[in-house]
């Protein structure tokens, strides 16, 4: 698992592109985990794990074209994925999912969704990403 035979028969190792949603802070009470964009790609970097594979790239997007050159720098046919904590995110993350299932098909890329269960939000839980990302320049780095 997490290789694929690429040039002259050789192993070649997939490399896997998290994509997450960049939400603002201020959507935080009504949408955490689209805020949360830690837990997101956790989320991701679980699945990648599970499938043999590491996270090679992690994005943090939101509205991005499917065609945008952030989502396809460097990236191989047949060889790396695009992998999402769901649905939900990457309707979040891209302009349009359908065009991006388009152009990942077109250009002969899988892309998955983790397909798990969000983690629920109680008061901590929202204040803890609260304090992360609205104080990242103070030194605090989330733990």
């Amino acid at each position: 698992m997490g290789q694929v035979r690429g040039a002259f028969g050789m192993p070649s190792r997939v490399r896997v592109t998290a994509i997450a949603s960049l939400t603002p802070l201020e959507e935080l009470d009504e949408d955490p985990f689209l805020v949360d964009s830690r837990s997101q790609h956790a989320m991701c970097a679980r699945w990648a794990a599970d499938h043999g594979y590491v996270i090679a790239r992690e994005l943090l997007v939101r509205g991005l074209r499917p065609d945008h050159s952030a989502l396809w720098d460097g990236v191989r046919p047949g060889l790396d994925l695009f992998v999402a904590p769901s649905r939900r995110v990457l309707e979040s993350a891209l302009s349009s999912v359908e065009q991006f299932t388009d152009e990942c098909a077109r250009r002969g890329v899988r892309i998955e969704t983790v397909g798990r269960a969000e983690p629920s939000y109680d008061a901590q839980a929202k204040a803890r990403v609260h304090r992360r990302l609205s104080m990242p320049t103070a030194g605090y780095d989330g733990r």
